[in-house]
């Protein structure tokens, strides 16, 4: 674990986590988009990544961020890194635009393994949020499907002689493999075939998080509001330090979270760009001169 100790006038400790911040397939969508639209006008079909800092620059750079196909107004337009469907791409090419894809490739991992446990006749199982792009770009060339994140999910499920099950790819693990298991209880005469899509960056940050928040008094986990992964790695903290708080930015920082002798535990979202990390430790920093 990295340790940083702050200046003598106070005793408190800032401790990072081992793994935190963007992952390789967001640095990629983004260096995708900054080359792209430097040589032709871009538009991002819904948000590249979920960071309000990272879209804010990519649209001073010129970047157009749209969530309809058929609304767009420059020739060319990116799949973001959380994929799409087929049928999503479809529309693009209908529209007769010129497609860039930023898909992670972990992503497309996840795509080819639902497409192959339907090929081999298992009903799709996702253990992911309802309503998140990456589920719905997972889902949406399915004729039929499930979406669960819970036992209560899993109870509402109807019975199918065999279960394929994949999961969105920033689930912490730990989840979803007490729900693989509770779902072959359940479907104790169904045949289960579980497929790990949980993308190692993920896994990384989940498992340092813990190791975090067991070392600290106080976690600051940094990220956009509506980042799943973000949202998990402070769901994971919680369960074990009692002060953990979710902020966007050095902004949300309050003085009356940071108590004197405090080990403060900084992580973050995979679309948490490290200048805005050291923004936010810098402000726990100007609390303590």
């Amino acid at each position: 674990m990295k340790n940083n100790t702050l200046p003598h006038k106070v005793n408190i400790t800032i401790i990072r986590a081992d793994h935190m911040g963007m992952c390789f397939g967001v640095r990629d969508a983004i260096a995708l988009a900054k080359r792209v639209v430097k040589q032709k006008p871009l538009t991002v079909l819904g948000e590249l990544v979920h960071n309000t800092s990272v879209l804010t620059d990519l649209k001073q750079r010129g970047v157009h961020f749209e969530d309809n196909p058929h609304e767009v107004d420059t020739k060319t337009v990116m799949i973001t890194a959380h994929g799409a469907s087929e049928r999503t791409r479809k529309k693009v090419h209908g529209a007769t635009l010129q497609l860039e894809d930023a898909t992670c490739p972990l992503v497309h991992f996840a795509h080819n393994k639902v497409r192959q446990l339907v090929c081999a006749g298992y009903h799709p199982v996702i253990i992911g949020r309802h309503g998140h792009v990456e589920v719905r770009g997972l889902t949406e060339d399915l004729e039929e499907y499930d979406v669960i994140l819970s036992v209560e999910d899993i109870d509402r499920l109807a019975f199918h002689c065999r279960l394929g099950i994949i999961a969105q790819t920033t689930q912490p693990i730990n989840r979803v493999l007490e729900l693989v298991e509770y779902l072959k209880q359940k479907f104790q005469h169904s045949e289960v075939k579980f497929v790990d899509t949980v993308c190692r960056p993920t896994k990384q940050r989940q498992e340092a998080a813990e190791e975090l928040a067991l070392n600290a008094d106080v976690v600051l986990v940094i990220g956009g509001q509506n980042s799943n992964n973000t949202g998990e790695l402070a769901s994971t903290c919680r369960q074990f330090c009692r002060r953990v708080h979710h902020v966007q930015g050095p902004g949300d920082v309050k003085t009356d979270w940071i108590k004197d002798g405090d080990i403060v535990g900084i992580t973050a979202g995979t679309s948490t760009p490290d200048e805005l990390i050291n923004s936010v430790e810098s402000k726990v920093r100007s609390f303590c001169h």
